[in-house]
């Protein structure tokens, strides 16, 4: 007895809390017993349905991370690359992201880089720099726990600190 229509059953249920990518619909249905032929068939269906698409998946992380979650650039492509989002597509979305809305010194048409990001967050996290060391170590932590690069987030960090000396 074929599994195909239990297959597509258990993916249009896990779509339908949020958008997934194509490894992560795979893995569920592995996990829940559906045999891999199943599984292949039912991914081949959504993905004709455009139920299923990870270039959408992936700009769309990116869009929100960026301006949702003020994530840095390698920690989105750690979180794509996590969702089984292949290094190349990763690379494209990254690159056709526009500006995130609201971004402090980016003007129209802009696309603001990273630096302009960690900025953005120093100055909504710290309004008044940071002039005590442990002060200046607790915003260098946010900006790597957002995934900014540690360089770029010193630099960021001292240019905030001298805008308001």
């Amino acid at each position: 007895m074929s599994d195909a229509p239990r297959a597509l059953e258990l993916a249009y249920r896990y779509i339908n809390r949020r958008e997934r990518t194509v490894a992560e619909v795979r893995k569920h249905l592995i996990n829940r017993q559906i045999e891999p032929g199943e599984a292949e068939a039912a991914i081949e269906q959504l993905l004709e349905d455009s139920v299923l698409d990870d270039e959408r998946f992936a700009r769309l992380f990116v869009q929100d991370k960026r301006s949702l979650e003020q994530w840095g650039t390698e920690r989105i492509r750690r979180g794509l690359e996590s969702r089984g989002i292949d290094r190349e597509l990763a690379e494209e979305a990254l690159a056709q992201a526009g500006p995130a809305p609201g971004l402090a010194g980016a003007n129209a048409g802009d696309v603001p880089t990273d630096r302009d990001r960690a900025l953005d967050l120093l100055r909504r996290r710290f309004p008044a720099p940071p002039r005590e060391r442990r002060e200046r170590e607790r915003a260098l932590g946010v900006l790597l726990r957002k995934g900014y690069e540690y360089e770029l987030a010193l630099e960021a960090l001292g240019e905030h600190c001298a805008a308001h000396r």
